[in-house]
């Protein structure tokens, strides 16, 4: 980890005026009609943050581009696509899970989530680290509730692998060919296991500046084991705004989702003074993120923290801030 400011100054001062000292590695992007700004405090602009479930907006874009060409349909079943036999989870739809709309709990019971959490809170382990044979085997089994709205990382997890095998290949594979590549994100990749992560990769801390694991797995990738830099991160929300990204229909709201706000694949809008901000948070073990976008505006932030506190709120106000500014 590099210490110190990097990239623009004037807004490295803004970040830290925003987070404060509990957030001292961290960084901040900022995209409108001007271009692109990037900053970093207590780390370099390469640095990989885990972006975590904004990991699962960029699956909806991995959904939504599979289903511009034809590979998927809104109704296709995940037992179309994976091996899961005659079992409920296999007759739940690509739409249902992308909108969180499938009916499965947000961690299957067989993954004993509370037992995963207190370990986390205590030693700071990964929760997750399944491989895809552990996540289908949890899907065989998984109870299937009502069709209602109901936040899934199980669901997302399922998404992502289905769409892939749709495609004839990995969720890694699918993000890099499909999103990475074709944008120039080359800080941007899912590791299933330690070992893959690069040089780059940054060490996330808890509240209180405790080392925490990296959240790696294989199953894990889709609904939030991504890894990007603040440069990477900045290019995507660039590109969601002037349409260039594969899947860019994934930002489209189609259903009611909590509270006032709607939802599209994955991506949340919700109208904060007037203006409709299309966004996805980010919470891991050692990390906290935030992406929003004023489409409207032409306006967009993203905030990425090594240190388990949010940022939600200051991103919001960042993406105000520079709405207001640009208008």
């Amino acid at each position: 980890m590099t210490a110190g400011v990097h990239g623009d100054a004037r807004l490295a001062e803004r970040l830290a005026g925003l987070l404060g000292p509990r957030h001292p590695v961290a960084a901040a992007a900022t995209v409108t009609s001007a271009g692109v700004t990037v900053a970093a405090r207590g780390a370099a602009l390469d640095a990989g943050f885990e972006i975590a479930s904004i990991s699962k907006g960029i699956t909806g874009m991995l959904y939504a581009d599979a289903l511009a060409r034809g590979e998927v349909g809104r109704e296709t079943t995940l037992g179309e696509l994976l091996p899961l036999g005659d079992v409920p989870a296999a007759r739940v739809t690509l739409d249902a899970l992308s909108t969180h709309r499938s009916g499965l709990p947000r961690l299957p019971a067989s993954a004993q989530p509370l037992r995963r959490t207190i370990a986390l809170w205590r030693h700071g382990t990964n929760p997750y680290g399944e491989d895809l044979a552990r996540l289908l085997a949890q899907a065989r089994g998984v109870t299937v509730g009502k069709p209602a709205a109901r936040y899934s990382n199980f669901g997302f997890e399922l998404l992502g692998h289905a769409v892939a095998s749709a495609a004839g290949t990995t969720y890694a594979e699918l993000l890099a060919g499909r999103i990475a590549e074709p944008l120039g994100l080359a800080g941007l990749y899912v590791p299933a296991v330690p070992a893959q992560l690069r040089e780059t990769a940054l060490t996330g801390r808890s509240r209180r500046g405790r080392p925490r694991e990296p959240w790696t797995g294989e199953a894990i990738g889709p609904a939030g084991g991504i890894r990007a830099s603040i440069g990477d991160m900045a290019r995507l929300a660039a590109a969601l705004l002037d349409g260039s990204a594969p899947g860019v229909a994934a930002l489209d709201p189609v259903a009611p989702f909590a509270g006032r706000s709607r939802i599209g694949a994955g991506w949340i809008t919700t109208s904060l003074n007037g203006r409709d901000i299309t966004w996805h948070n980010g919470g891991s073990g050692g990390f906290r993120s935030w992406l929003g976008l004023d489409r409207a505006a032409g306006t967009g932030v993203v905030v990425l923290s090594a240190t388990s506190a949010s940022v939600d709120r200051h991103g919001f106000r960042l993406l105000t801030e520079v709405t207001g500014t640009a208008a």
